[in-house]
């Protein structure tokens, strides 16, 4: 049996996404073999960190300035504007190197079962950043879900007004993947996406 303090740790850690308590005893036993080396390091990162984490005021990205290190990369081009629901979909996006405009994080997607609103987003700042001017094309990067797709309509509608290009991102089948293995609402989804080829 463990002391309570080194309980204490591996709960803490079991709380982070992907990490179970077997993962977080791992991690903490690991920590405690190198604790000479490894844990000094990530206690001042983490120190770091919480004392200079921000949200980006421009696009609700986390960074530890403000505007973010995107929002403020002048060869970023201001007329493409990708919106996502959360800083993960941001970074994950951006880790693909494929897209070279800004973003905007909504903090999430509207579901009447939890109870999230138009209001509850970032919305009305996504509407102020169109109407600014400069932005020519805004991409609805929603999550194929049915609360992602029900924010990318909303979203669309909410946009009709200005004379920028709303587009979305492409669903159904994933590259490599075949059909005998795929649910049915990606078949469905692919099926309705179908293009010509040539």
């Amino acid at each position: 049996m463990a002391s309570q303090e080194i309980e204490t740790l591996a709960s803490a850690l079991a709380r982070l996404p992907g990490l179970g308590p077997r993962s977080a005893r791992r991690a903490v036993l690991w920590l405690v073999k190198r604790r000479e080396s490894a844990l000094p390091a990530l206690l001042e990162a983490l120190a770091t960190v919480g004392e200079a984490l921000v949200e980006c005021d421009t696009c609700g990205n986390v960074d530890t300035t403000s505007p973010c290190g995107i929002c403020a990369d002048p060869r970023r081009d201001g007329k493409g504007l990708c919106v996502v629901e959360d800083v993960a979909d941001l970074w994950a996006l951006d880790r693909a190197k494929l897209f070279t405009g800004k973003y905007h994080v909504l903090g999430g997607k509207l579901s009447a079962l939890d109870g999230i609103r138009p209001e509850d987003l970032n919305i009305a700042s996504l509407l102020s950043r169109v109407e600014e001017g400069g932005v020519d094309e805004v991409v609805l990067a929603m999550n194929a879900t049915l609360e992602g797709q029900t924010t990318a309509h909303y979203l669309a509608e909410r946009l009709e007004g200005f004379p920028v290009r709303i587009t979305q991102l492409a669903h159904g089948l994933p590259v490599g993947g075949e059909l005998d293995y795929l649910d049915e609402g990606t078949l469905a989804q692919a099926l309705r996406a179908r293009r010509p080829l040539g």
